[in-house]
């Protein structure tokens, strides 16, 4: 039976696109529970990462970055976020302290003061910035929002990471241990793989195509010693296609390599990938499309 006295609870993980939310819940978890790459808005839905604690299960909700949305895959990523922050215990607003404030980071305090005035202010990337600028920085922050804490860190170097968990841990309710000491999330093997996949897309296209692409798991098999998956790639016209299939299907080959390489990490011993792309015309305003997108099956219509 788990500890009635032990801290638990749900936090929130906002911030604008590209802050280094998924870094951060990567480095927390100490395992890869959100794909990484240089694109804003990589996260499309509300992944759990769990972390386990003597003093504590904090359940961290990396959610999509704040922005105003265009497209109907747009307003279900902004609806993940006003879900996770009307769920959560307490928030971490993480900011980029490399950038420039700006009317996308009022935007995300206001949203914070509506839906969850209980938060606690990380500064990312401090380790691009000059010393001098961040107490500066600090002290304007502090004048917009009455912050929990404000606690400069580096998600990618891992600087002031364990700060923040005492912090979080600090400011949640005593609670039982919602989730067994060997899970570190809520995703379905199926939508892991379809993200491993999506990462390594991105990677080799994301000057060409930096927002229009998707990924379904078709067929997802296991056995005590292959795993096959077979997989679309969604694209929105047919100028599109060759931009992933690559030269003589070279590309999509390496996409493929190297999701394979990826994937037998989480299911070995061998995995059978086979991608094929699929030319899905404005699918990002296709209701039922943007709904498989949803691991969980309950995305807001």
């Amino acid at each position: 039976m788990p500890n009635p006295t032990t801290k638990s609870g749900f936090v929130a993980l906002v911030g604008r696109p590209n802050v280094g939310k998924s870094t951060l819940l990567n480095a927390l978890v100490g395992a890869k529970v959100a794909i990484v790459t240089p694109v804003p808005q990589t996260t499309r839905n509300r992944i759990l990462g769990i972390v386990h604690r003597p003093d504590g299960q904090v359940i961290f909700m990396d959610t999509p970055g704040i922005h105003k949305p265009l497209s109907r895959l747009n307003e279900q990523m902004m609806s993940f976020v006003r879900q996770a922050l009307e769920e959560r215990d307490l928030a971490v607003l993480i900011v980029d302290a490399s950038t420039r404030f700006g009317k996308g980071d009022e935007f995300a305090i206001q949203l914070l003061k509506q839906y969850a005035p209980k938060t606690i202010l990380a500064l990312n990337k401090i380790d691009i910035i000059k010393k001098p600028q961040l107490l500066p920085l600090m002290d304007r922050y502090a004048k917009l929002h009455d912050f929990e804490e404000i606690i400069p860190i580096s998600a990618l170097r891992g600087e002031g990471l364990e700060e923040l968990m005492e912090a979080i841990v600090a400011r949640l309710p005593e609670g039982p241990q919602y989730f067994p000491p060997d899970v570190y999330t809520d995703q379905p093997e199926r939508f892991l793989a379809s993200e491993i996949i999506r990462e390594k897309v991105i990677g080799h296209t994301k000057q060409e195509l930096p927002f229009v692409t998707a990924v379904l798991v078709e067929a997802f098999e296991e056995s005590e010693t292959l795993t096959r998956i077979q997989a679309n790639i969604l694209v929105e016209r047919d100028s599109q296609r060759p931009i992933i299939l690559g030269s003589g299907g070279q590309r999509i080959k390496q996409i493929g390599t190297e999701a394979r390489v990826e994937l037998e990490k989480l299911f070995p011993p061998k995995v059978f990938l086979e991608l094929l792309v699929r030319v899905e015309p404005h699918w990002r305003d296709n209701r039922a499309i943007v709904a498989e997108l949803d691991y969980r099956g309950d995305a807001p219509r």
